[in-house]
């Protein structure tokens, strides 16, 4: 069967960088382009990190585009407490010795969809603000998508940036609002949100590391700990390995500072598995909006699973999943890459 065309929308970010790595792993992957958002960290150290992956890889023939640096309408957040200053925790990955592409994200949307209607997947793991700049720009974009993936949002789960909100969708509300107005219509596919309800329940943990070092015959094989010093940097022979375990080191000390255990909210990977196997997930069809002005509440994705708004579903939420299922072909998918390089 021949590989899946996806475009990648990201603002990288840790979980970013797995969810990359993944997608230049899976033979079911043909990736396209892959499209920079200010998020967790600025547009252009996103971008930076995006090329540097891909060199790292030897994947430099893959299209890099920059993409916006603020959202449509509020002031950027960044989280560099989170994902560390570069948005790869301790990782210091070489700079990529080539240049991000002449065109925008926006147009590189708009221009992928109008060259291949009906084939390609979007994936967007960061704030969908590019997205939304596209769909402002050609109206029809959405209908030219054979599949639409988000991670984002949060429907019956505490939020991460306020009580009920997501990140992705807190930074660019307007933009989420934008996007998920133009899908479920006229054509358009309904996406499929896998919001931190589902996202949260993937929980990597110091083994899954472990394994997939061993796996990728990297040596030695290293598993932080929760006694070891912060910090505390990598020494793996493989050069994936040694970087994926000081971006990842990072996010689990993160996730220990904030009591939630010596653990890493895997968010994006997960959803570029659904990208490429809507089957490994349980949906559910909603019509989802998001609050632009509540006072305590802008930011939150709001479902309608009742038809209470009376409002077609335009959106399939993801619901259930088999987290280890998802591990294990996680962790043997980026082993088989890291143990080439």
């Amino acid at each position: 069967m021949a590989a899946h065309p996806l475009v990648f929308d990201c603002d990288t970010g840790i979980d970013d960088s797995l969810a990359l790595l993944y997608l230049l792993a899976h033979p079911d992957a043909d990736l396209l382009a892959v499209l920079s958002t200010a998020g967790n960290v600025p547009t252009d150290v996103v971008c930076a990190n995006n090329l540097a992956w891909l060199a790292l890889c030897g994947r430099d023939d893959v299209e890099v585009c920059l993409g916006a640096a603020a959202p449509l309408v509020a002031e950027l957040m960044t989280t560099e407490d989170t994902h560390g200053p570069l948005g790869i925790g301790y990782a210091e990955l070489p700079p990529a010795p080539t240049p991000p592409s002449h065109r925008d994200a926006a147009d590189a949307w708009i221009d992928l969809t109008t060259e291949r209607p009906g084939e390609i997947i979007g994936l967007v793991t960061g704030p969908l603000t590019n997205l939304a700049i596209a769909i402002d720009r050609d109206p029809g974009l959405p209908s030219r998508l054979r599949r639409l993936v988000v991670m984002g949002g949060s429907f019956h789960h505490p939020g991460n940036t306020t009580p009920t909100s997501e990140w992705n969708i807190a930074v660019d509300p307007e933009a989420a609002q934008r996007v998920f107005a133009a899908f479920g219509h006229s054509g358009a596919p309904s996406p499929i949100i896998c919001p931190l309800d589902l996202t949260e329940t993937i929980v990597m943990t110091p083994d899954h590391l472990g394994r997939l070092a061993a796996s990728a015959g990297s040596t030695p094989v290293e598993q932080p700990t929760p006694v070891d010093e912060p910090g505390t940097r990598s020494v793996a022979s493989r050069a994936v390995v040694r970087h994926l375990v000081d971006a990842i080191r990072f996010y689990f000390e993160f996730h220990a500072d904030h009591d939630e255990g010596y653990i890493a909210h895997m968010h994006d990977p997960f959803a570029a598995a659904v990208a490429l196997d809507p089957t490994i997930t349980t949906t559910r069809p909603a019509c989802v909006d998001v609050e632009l002005v509540g006072t305590l509440t802008r930011g939150t994705t709001v479902a309608d699973e009742r038809g209470m708004w009376g409002r077609e579903p335009n959106a399939a939420i993801a619901t259930s999943t088999d987290p280890e299922l998802f591990f294990d072909e996680l962790i043997e998918r980026v082993a088989g890459l890291a143990a080439r390089f």
